[in-house]
């Protein structure tokens, strides 16, 4: 008895010391990956980077706003694709699939969309878009940013809306209140702020991604709006500038990779913030 005390006791111990040991070595990278960012990307931070479109080769000045506004458009085509098509189908998961095998057939499936390498996502929309368009194009980067973003806002809204009580449905069904009256006005009301909150994750992990835009946005030198033409974008830009031999492009690199780490370090966070008015509601 006392030998399995013992012996109960050590592994106790020992995995509680794994895990603070593998928690400070996690954010001993997070850490310095942060600093890193911080010290080079600060001191190349400049008025003209959000006045002044990307230098020509070996050119000095030059600006990231090209970049900016096109991953603002992708972003922008990515949520008006995504978070429709994904509030419906999770809604749909929550509210009628939860017991049917088809319900958890389609979960099987968009956890693994959710997992899937974004690279290959690129491709895809590379054989299904950009293709038979037979040009690269903004809407099609945008499109890919939209299966990336949609397997997490089914994925949040199917479990918000599970979360919310059945008592709330059967009092607006005893009202007399339609089925469809009951997931607008009272179930999405009370797990909205959850859902946003799945939006604004989707949002962070597609604001970063770079292999699907290879494939389908390309990269824009100059400025352009259009969605059926190749289009600047941050994380190409980034890519690009970092890997150069221009010491110029090097320093926009670091400026954009720290702009891009306050953007999405500010979704998290209000993310974080969403999460707990959930939790003290």
């Amino acid at each position: 008895m006392v030998s399995r005390y013992h012996r109960r006791l050590f592994l106790n111990r020992f995995n509680l010391l794994m895990s603070v040991v593998m928690t400070v070595f996690g954010l001993f990278w997070v850490f310095w990956i942060l600093w890193t960012t911080l010290r080079f990307g600060i001191p190349a931070m400049n008025l003209d980077l959000f006045t002044q479109d990307t230098p020509a080769p070996g050119a000095s000045g030059g600006g990231l706003r090209n970049a900016f506004v096109g991953s603002g458009i992708l972003i922008a085509i990515a949520l008006v694709i995504g978070v429709p098509l994904g509030i419906l189908s999770g809604t749909w998961l929550g509210e009628f699939g939860q017991k049917s095998k088809l319900g958890a057939v389609i979960r099987f499936l968009n956890d693994l969309l959710m997992s899937a390498p974004s690279i290959v996502v690129g491709l895809f929309a590379y054989a299904i878009i950009v293709g038979p368009m037979g040009d690269f194009s903004a809407f099609s980067g945008g499109v890919a940013l939209a299966f990336i973003l949609l397997p997490v806002v089914v994925r949040t809204t199917d479990e918000m809306l599970r979360l919310v009580p059945g008592s709330l449905r059967e009092a607006a069904i005893a009202l007399g209140s339609p089925y469809w009256r009951v997931v607008t006005l009272v179930t999405w009301k009370a797990a909205r702020a959850g859902i946003l909150t799945g939006v604004i994750l989707g949002t962070a992990r597609i604001s970063g991604e770079t292999a699907p835009l290879l494939f389908t946005a390309l990269n824009n030198q100059f400025y352009s709006d259009s969605l059926w033409h190749p289009i600047a974008n941050l994380p190409v830009v980034i890519f690009q500038f970092a890997m150069s031999p221009y010491e110029n492009w090097q320093q926009m690199a670091w400026a954009g990779s720290f702009i891009a780490v306050i953007f999405v370090l500010t979704l998290s966070v209000s993310a974080r913030l969403l999460v707990g008015r959930v939790s003290n509601r």
